[in-house]
């Protein structure tokens, strides 16, 4: 039974598939932090942040500024911080991130893991703050290891990144 196959050329991708495929990578880069895994410290990467970081620098101009904070909220739910502490350093980086993207002409890939590299440190580095408030002893032994490999594992979060925002575009 032959099926008659149409042109590729000129047709649209879905709508429904480019505006949604992002976010909902986040908020499934959100809920992997929820998964049991048994430690003593914290290792697991912030994969929300990210999923939402690796977005964010391959296409600059898909969410808004105020995208850091629902984003966040989400990621507040699965990750068991404090309740807006995510969505206010989320947003704070969504508004570093605007600024850079307003000075720089235009970045490579080492600028941009560097620029990934500085916003999980300052979320990470944060959130701890947050977390233990009342002392405000930062434990650098303790977040040392989450902030490596949350570090090294971005380029390969930016290419499954990339290669779902080729499925997510193509027609």
């Amino acid at each position: 039974m032959a099926r008659s196959h149409q042109s590729q050329i000129g047709r649209q991708p879905s709508q429904l598939r480019i505006k949604v495929i992002p976010p909902l990578t986040v908020i499934i880069g959100c809920m992997i932090t929820a998964l049991p895994f048994i430690t003593d410290y914290p290792i697991l990467p912030p994969m929300g942040l990210l999923v939402m970081l690796a977005w964010r620098l391959i296409r600059p101009g898909f969410w808004s500024v105020w995208a850091g904070f629902p984003l966040g909220l989400i990621d507040d739910i699965f990750s068991g911080q404090p309740f807006g502490s995510s969505a206010f350093l989320w947003s704070v980086v969504f508004i570093a991130l605007e600024a850079v993207d307003r000075k720089a002409v235009r970045r490579d890939y080492w600028q941009d893991w560097l620029i990934a590299s500085i916003a999980l440190v300052f979320v990470l580095v944060a959130g701890m703050l947050i977390v233990d408030f009342q002392s405000n002893i930062l434990r650098y032994d303790l977040l040392v290891p989450q902030i490596l490999f949350s570090i090294l594992l971005y380029p390969f979060v930016t290419r499954i990144v990339g290669a779902i925002d080729n499925w997510r575009v193509a027609s």
